[in-house]
């Protein structure tokens, strides 16, 4: 499989998960609920994404990842036409739900099959592409799907990402990627290698990241419309805009290597940044706001393609159990980030929700630095001794 087709296939993907979230707003006047409510849409999907990962990494060792995509692919499909459908809120949660179970099946997949197939420098590159993709799914994702209900009607977007997914799938040749071999033959064979405390740390830090992310981008619509008086869905959609800069951004990642030889330096530096553009959108001023949501979202990406390939550095665990470790620890944070913020914000309001974010994003801070200060003496005793 070629890269530019797994990244096409990514695209397609994150535009199932992000989908709903610019719609939130919608779905909460035309089914008469709360936003917390109207919230579950996402997080009754990211919830299976944070279990079900480590243990699709588990059985994913001997599959063919090919496979794997290709037939997820097409059942996604299926979901957004049912999703697009549905007339009824409990069974779009239902769907949402399925798409949950689905969706870890896929990332697991494409994390291992690169995993597997590139080393070093070009995994670091190839994975940079891919977290780009993401980021390009989930603004597609969110953009079109906001254009779409006022262009035409938000079904509409649904039953196009349905085509494409079914067109990628099947363009997908599963005979040229085979399933590798493994000389664990138990569960906590493959897990042990992950009892790591620089990649437990690591793993945290990514929770505490996404659990950020996950909330502002969940709640934008209802802080835009309620605290910036923004209702239009289109303006709401073009808003992610700074979303996408991110994009950009994250590509260049790769790069920060050469202002420092330690990652944990640097990734101390990204969450001390992305600390601060919270820190910044207390004061209430909207082109402040839109600049520090744009910085906000350049700093988690980067975060988000400096933390990944450093954790299959790290660990010795095969790759697809390494990636879907990742996978869970990153949508735990996004599931418990789309809901529990939520009720902060509809009780205590706007203040409160970010100071909340702040004190998560304070932890991912204080575990990556801390790896960093564990990591500072050991360079330097093995300078010494080398000496």
């Amino acid at each position: 499989m070629s890269l530019p087709h797994l990244l096409l296939c990514s695209v397609a993907i994150f535009c199932v998960l992000y989908a709903p979230q610019p719609l939130l707003s919608v779905f909460a006047h035309q089914y008469q609920i709360t936003p917390a409510k109207s919230g579950m849409l996402m997080s009754v999907t990211m919830l299976p994404l944070a279990i079900a990962p480590i243990c699709y990494g588990l059985l994913f060792t001997k599959r063919n990842p090919l496979k794997i995509i290709k037939v997820v692919m097409l059942l996604l499909a299926l979901c957004c036409v049912g999703f697009a459908l549905s007339g009824h809120f409990q069974w779009m949660l239902a769907i949402r739900f399925a798409e949950g179970l689905l969706l870890p099946a896929a990332l697991t997949a494409m994390t291992g099959y690169l995993g597997r197939t590139y080393q070093h420098t070009q995994l670091k590159r190839t994975m940079s592409w891919y977290i780009g993709s993401t980021i390009v799914g989930g603004y597609l994702g969110r953009t079109l799907a906001a254009n779409f209900a006022v262009w035409f009607n938000w079904q509409s977007f649904y039953l196009l990402n349905a085509v494409m997914l079914v067109l990628l799938a099947w363009r997908i040749n599963p005979t040229r990627a085979q399933a590798v071999s493994s000389q664990a033959n138990h569960p906590l064979a493959y897990l042990k290698p992950l009892k790591q405390a620089n990649l437990l740390s690591l793993y945290g830090a990514v929770f505490c990241m996404f659990f950020c992310f996950a909330a502002l981008l969940n709640y934008l619509p209802f802080i835009l419309s309620n605290d910036y008086q923004i209702s239009d869905p289109r303006l709401i959609g073009w808003v992610y805009t700074g979303y996408l800069i991110g994009a950009c951004l994250s590509l260049s990642t790769p790069l920060l290597s050469k202002l420092s030889t330690s990652m944990w330096q640097i990734l101390s530096g990204l969450f001390a940044l992305y600390c601060l553009t919270i820190l910044g959108m207390l004061w209430h001023h909207f082109w402040l706001f839109l600049v520090l949501f744009t910085v906000f979202c350049a700093c988690m990406f980067m975060i988000h393609a400096s933390a990944a390939p450093l954790a299959n550095q790290l660990s010795k665990a095969e790759a697809t159990v390494t990636n879907g470790a990742y996978v869970s620890f990153y949508y735990c944070g996004g599931a418990l980030g789309s809901y529990l913020p939520g009720i902060i914000y509809q009780r205590w309001g706007l203040v409160y929700f970010l100071l909340t974010l702040l004190f998560v994003c304070s932890g991912g801070l204080l575990l990556v630095w801390r790896n960093y200060c564990q990591t500072e003496p050991e360079k330097a005793s093995l300078i010494h001794k080398s000496s």
